[in-house]
């Protein structure tokens, strides 16, 4: 039997956003997914927090420095269901593309660290967050939960993201390795920063951390990395120590194939540009066949990943067994109130007059109250009512 394996055009954007301006770089996210399509692309990968841009001013100073930026990256973020969003939604669907949008998402009051993807139909395949923002990002943005390291089902072949020092993450690797990830989007936001004093951040190690991705997890990596224009440095430099901090340029966007190999010639790291790779996941099953982490190149009696999926959501509606949730009306009030009074009668063997025992949610209902059990003076109080059952009376010796 001759199995037919799905064949597409990968783009991985390198580019700078219009920084903390999230319609004028969403009217160039337009402009760039619009070329790769033309261009042949089934999928557009953007770098981490490409909307508005990644908040450079972070790493330049103190944290009250940087305050002064606060409200205008807030005010730029991404909220899902906005306008602004259905343009992206939008375009995909025009492009008939997948668009990996990297971006600061906001929700609520907080801000994360996001990446949305959207299918050529314009509806959401899937929102994450970063688990851990890096160093001086948790000043700025809240965190993911386990539910965010997942792979999708697409018509291009099982779809997963991370952003940056994701990548230096052995479980949350692992993770996405034992979802048979097959296209892994790579977010990383400039190698720019303190170049020459901190070679962590630098190209060599974090693009050798996207290129040993695909080699360990025998899948096609998209890398796209964003130049920092010299709009940023004129905007957030405003001393000679912070232009050496951060620098112009700092794109090295990548594509690697499952054994490892680069795909793509570089674009120069002070250019902007796509990166595009012709991606046939037959070559999957080859690296496969020599190292599968999750499969046959595993030792679970040995060690195995522990992961907690469940979604972190700050508040959790729900009931204890039994428990009556009831309107807060009159004859609610006064259904409750029987029912107890019956039950006190059954428990202490005792005959309660209806007018004896009489509660109120609300003082405005105190005199309906009245009306329905009887006419003698109320005394109201706070009344929590639950339908777990009362100790049993003892019978006499």
């Amino acid at each position: 039997m001759l199995t037919s394996h799905p064949k597409f055009r990968g783009a991985a954007i390198q580019a700078a956003p219009v920084f903390l301006d999230l319609n004028a770089s969403i009217d160039k996210a337009v402009g760039l997914i619009q070329e790769a399509a033309r261009r042949g692309a089934k999928l557009v990968a953007f770098p981490e927090t490409w909307l508005p841009g990644y908040p450079w001013f972070a790493w330049l100073d103190s944290p009250a420095w940087g305050m002064q930026f606060i409200q205008r990256y807030h005010d730029n973020s991404l909220v899902y269901g906005s306008p602004e969003a259905a343009r992206i939604a939008k375009v995909a669907k025009d492009s008939g593309v997948y668009v990996a949008m990297g971006h600061s998402e906001k929700s609520g009051g907080s801000l994360y660290m996001g990446q949305w993807i959207v299918d050529p139909e314009g509806k959401t395949v899937a929102v994450r967050r970063k688990l851990k923002p890096t160093h001086v990002e948790r000043s700025i943005f809240g965190e993911g939960d386990g539910s965010h390291l997942a792979v999708h089902d697409t018509a291009l072949g099982r779809l997963g993201a991370l952003c940056c020092w994701e990548h230096l993450q052995p479980l949350s690797k692992y993770a996405m390795y034992s979802q048979n990830e097959q296209i892994h989007v790579a977010a990383w936001p400039s190698f720019s920063l303190y170049r020459g004093a901190a070679y962590a951040l630098g190209p060599e190690l974090n693009n050798a951390a996207s290129q040993l991705y695909a080699a360990e997890g025998q899948c096609f990596v998209l890398a796209p990395c964003a130049n920092v224009s010299k709009e940023m440095v004129e905007l957030l430099c405003t001393d000679d120590m912070k232009r050496q901090l951060l620098k112009v340029g700092g794109g090295f966007t990548r594509v690697y194939a499952p054994d490892g190999s680069p795909m793509a010639e570089p674009i120069p790291e002070d250019k902007e540009g796509i990166l595009y790779a012709d991606i046939d996941l037959g070559m999957i099953s080859l690296a496969k066949a020599a190292a599968d982490p999750a499969g046959h190149y595993s030792r679970p009696d040995a060690t195995r990943l522990m992961l907690n999926k469940t979604p972190g959501d700050r508040v959790v509606n729900f009931t204890m067994p039994g428990m009556v949730i009831a309107e807060p009306s009159v004859e609610n009030t006064i259904a409750i109130l029987r029912g107890l009074k019956e039950r006190y009668e059954v428990h202490h063997g005792v005959r309660i007059q209806d007018t004896a025992l009489v509660a109120a949610p609300a003082l405005r209902d105190i005199r309906s109250c009245s009306d329905a059990l009887g006419d003698v003076s109320l005394m109201p109080f706070t009344l929590t009512v639950t339908a777990f059952p009362l100790p049993q009376r003892r019978s006499a010796e």
